[in-house]
């Protein structure tokens, strides 16, 4: 597969990395305080894909002792130039062999499996995740639902791109991010709900709960397909 992380290009990360929660992006955060407080039960935690390092300050602000790691470069040097105070890592992809078994309660994954192109490498992720969590501990899979790529949002287009529409688990799929100076489409890889759980029961994860968020009424945006249209899923796992 000829696959390039879209977020290594230094200009479309310089653009990324401006992004806090607007649009499209607010329901993917909205309701993850709640969900942490449900089924978190300590504060040590692991931003996996931190990018720029918005959901690891996202983590800290509620209350969380946070170590931030990617694999792009440009992305970890933004986050560090951001947030001085903030520990922000640059890992290997997919090796985690810096921290200790049983070192967090809980692994947030905002996004990056968007981006990890084939099953073997998720599972491979997702049993280091498994690894450096307690063993009461959880992680938090946000990734973008296949419904994304076919419809409009606030946030994002695909009307350019209807060839999205025949694509299957693994096939690769471009979005244009409308908040994004940066106009050129994002290269996603498109993985449904069914072939997500057939990797969660390979790395001998369990889900705990599935939450797709919605638009509601009064929201300060002027949603599209948002209200009827999950452009999210969030995954909680445990050990199986």
């Amino acid at each position: 597969m000829d696959f390039r992380n879209t977020y290594e290009d230094v200009a479309y990360a310089a653009a990324y990395a401006k992004l806090e929660f607007p649009g499209t992006y607010y329901l993917a955060f909205r309701d993850l305080p709640e969900i942490l407080s449900r089924h978190v039960r300590g504060k040590r935690a692991l931003d996996m894909g931190c990018g720029a390092g918005r959901s690891t300050r996202f983590l800290r602000k509620l209350g969380f002792d946070v170590v931030g790691v990617d694999i792009a470069e440009e992305m970890v040097r933004r986050a560090q130039a951001f947030d001085a105070d903030g520990d922000y890592r640059l890992v290997a992809d997919g090796d985690l062999g810096q921290f200790a078994d049983g070192a967090f309660d809980l692994a947030l994954s905002a996004f990056p499996f968007d981006n990890i192109p084939t099953a073997g490498r998720k599972v491979r992720l997702l049993l280091e995740l498994a690894r450096v969590l307690k063993p009461d501990g959880r992680i938090v899979n946000l990734v973008s639902s296949p419904e994304i790529y076919l419809h409009e949002w606030v946030s994002f287009s695909t009307k350019d791109f209807p060839e999205n529409r025949q694509a299957r688990c693994g096939d690769l799929v471009r979005i244009i991010n409308a908040a994004l100076d940066d106009k050129r489409p994002a290269v996603d890889v498109l993985w449904p709900d069914e072939d997500y759980l057939e990797v969660y029961r390979q790395s001998g994860l369990k889900v705990v709960e599935v939450c797709r968020p919605l638009g509601r009424i009064g929201e300060p945006y002027p949603w599209v397909n948002e209200m009827t249209i999950a452009p999210w899923v969030i995954y909680v796992l445990g050990r199986a």
